[in-house]
């Protein structure tokens, strides 16, 4: 089987984790490696890589503590239970189901309820913005959390911290996030079509948006619904999770990567060739942003979803033969895929955004994540506290 697939056989599975057959088919048993038929007559199962290397690196971790604790925070080593995103190596899934599927013909007012209460059909009601849109000359995220602040002070609601109230939150902080986006108190309809008829986008457009929201939505403990965790481990009101979640997406090396790439698309657009400026760029040591994802070894499919649609929807447009060029030209010169990152500023390209729409984007999506994840964190009752190895000077008292 090939070293990229996320499946590997049995006798794979139990070479990498120095187990029986006997004992493999236990964790499966358990629930702690996922299995799926062969295809064909056969009756083989082959055995998730993912679930199987983190056996292998709990098993490592047993037999040295040390290693645990350096790990905990990093890559590949999960570190609280949720229900709501599967990142399985291929695919992502929200609540079971399929996120690009998702994407396709549910709303975004669908995929929250379902990310936030587990189901599709909640009601929300019509958006309340009242004191939306100060600080009007800031950049969106400062601009968003001086929105949400003022806005948590005047909602007396926003510590009763049951499922139902926070969605009915989240869903008021959707809509204060568009209008920090459109800069406007109005809403005439959907979220995707407010932002659609601020950015003066074309009515298909307007289904771009929508799909680009429910992609972003969530993507299980990245570092925004980590932090947005930890803030709602402490009891704050969910307006203070979304303010928190913004801080840490708009890090360069979160959601903030999203302007890297667009500005190296404009530096690309300017010098012309494609391939060499790419090949100019890593001469000089610059990186070719908007490639490549740790969890997905074969291309991220949030970013393979939205290029498609842009292919389908804009054929003809000059910016999305740019856009494409540049994702041939960087896959042959890195051998990495289009994260999704790229797929935001393509988007932004393709439909003429306003600048820092990508981010935008991102943040108004993952903020139904962040959501999600409260919800999760308020009903464990319990304070996200890790505990720190120390490595710094010893203590005259202390040494030997």
């Amino acid at each position: 089987m090939s070293a990229d697939s996320p499946w590997v056989s049995a006798a794979d599975a139990s070479r990498l984790l120095r187990v029986s057959r006997t004992t493999l088919y236990a964790y499966v048993s358990r629930g702690f490696i996922r299995s799926q038929a062969t295809p064909g007559p056969s009756r083989t199962r082959h055995y998730s890589r993912e679930d199987v290397e983190r056996m292998r690196r709990r098993t490592e971790e047993r037999r040295d503590p040390g290693k645990a604790a350096a790990r905990a925070l990093q890559w590949g080593v999960p570190v609280l239970e949720s229900s709501i995103t599967l990142v399985d190596g291929a695919r992502v899934y929200y609540r079971g189901f399929d996120a690009v599927e998702l994407a396709r013909d549910r709303s975004v007012a669908a995929v929250a309820s379902l990310i936030w209460l587990g189901r599709f059909d909640e009601a929300f009601p019509r958006p309340d913005r009242s004191g939306a849109a100060p600080a009007e000359s800031l950049p969106f995220v400062p601009r968003a959390q001086a929105l949400l602040a003022a806005a948590a002070v005047r909602d007396h609601r926003a510590f009763d911290l049951r499922p139902p109230a926070v969605a009915l939150t989240g869903w008021r902080i959707l809509h204060l996030l568009t209008a920090a986006a459109t800069r406007s108190k109005r809403t005439e309809g959907t979220i995707d079509q407010d932002l659609g008829r601020a950015w003066r986008v074309a009515p298909r457009g307007h289904d771009v948006l929508r799909r680009v929201l429910i992609l972003c939505a969530d993507h299980e403990l990245n570092v925004s619904s980590f932090t947005a965790r930890c803030v709602a481990s402490a009891g704050s009101h969910p307006y203070a999770v979304a303010i928190a979640g913004l801080a840490a997406l708009e890090g360069t090396r979160h959601g903030g990567s999203s302007a890297r790439v667009e500005s190296m698309l404009d530096a690309i657009r300017r010098a012309r060739p494609v391939r060499a400026a790419l090949a100019a760029r890593l001469r000089r040591g610059e990186a070719i942003d908007g490639f490549g994802h740790p969890l997905y070894r074969s291309g991220d499919p949030r970013a393979s979803a939205l290029l498609d649609l842009l292919r389908g929807e804009y054929a003809r447009s000059a910016e999305l033969l740019f856009v494409l060029e540049v994702a041939e030209a960087a896959a042959a010169a890195t051998g990495e895929q289009p994260n999704l990152d790229f797929a935001l500023a393509a988007v932004a390209r393709v439909l003429r955004l306003p600048a820092g729409s990508a981010l935008t984007l991102f943040a108004i999506g993952r903020t139904i994540g962040w959501i999600g994840h409260a919800i999760e964190q308020y009903g464990t009752g319990q304070l996200i506290r890790p505990r720190a190895k120390y490595v710094g000077v010893v203590p005259a008292d202390r040494q030997a």
